[in-house]
């Protein structure tokens, strides 16, 4: 299931109208039944602006496809944002992108395991770029139009 799907130039006109998150939150509540925390309405808040000045570059067609949390099948995880359009070949392709709100992060000794700041203070959590890489192997393995069609994932 994906909460909040468009093109390119429709999510850069919904981020101008400074309602993207409101947007999103209407969205979720109509394909979940259910709302969210307050913290994951100011997340899109905050990260999906800087994801629509990075989608201003010329390079990216403005009918690409934008997707904002993509429930995989199967597991209560979710993929942030997914950008879809094709690559040089016109292949389909896909990059998954993991955002957060982080200030910074400390190595550990641990695989894939960073160290951050929250709230109530620091706590470990999946790098987020092992997190992203992840949801691509199980799209990969389980996903059948993936395997199908031969679609490129990028994780980011």
């Amino acid at each position: 299931m994906i909460v909040y799907s468009a093109t390119k130039s429709r999510f850069n006109e919904d981020v101008l109208t400074n309602r993207i998150e409101d947007i999103v939150l209407e969205s979720f509540k109509a394909a979940t039944g259910r709302g969210v925390a307050s913290s994951e309405i100011s997340s899109w808040a905050s990260s999906l602006p800087y994801i629509d000045k990075v989608l201003s570059d010329n390079g990216i067609p403005d009918d690409s496809g934008v997707a904002i949390e993509y429930h995989l099948p199967q597991t209560s995880k979710r993929v942030d944002f997914i950008l879809t359009g094709f690559d040089r070949e016109s292949k389909d392709t896909v990059i998954l992108i993991e955002l957060k709100q982080w200030t910074s992060a400390k190595l550990t000794s641990q695989d894939a395991i960073v160290v951050t700041q929250y709230r109530h203070g620091e706590s470990q959590s999946l790098h987020p770029s092992y997190q992203v890489w992840s949801y691509k192997r199980l799209l990969e393995d389980y996903n059948e139009t993936v395997q199908i069609e031969k679609i490129n994932l990028f994780p980011c």
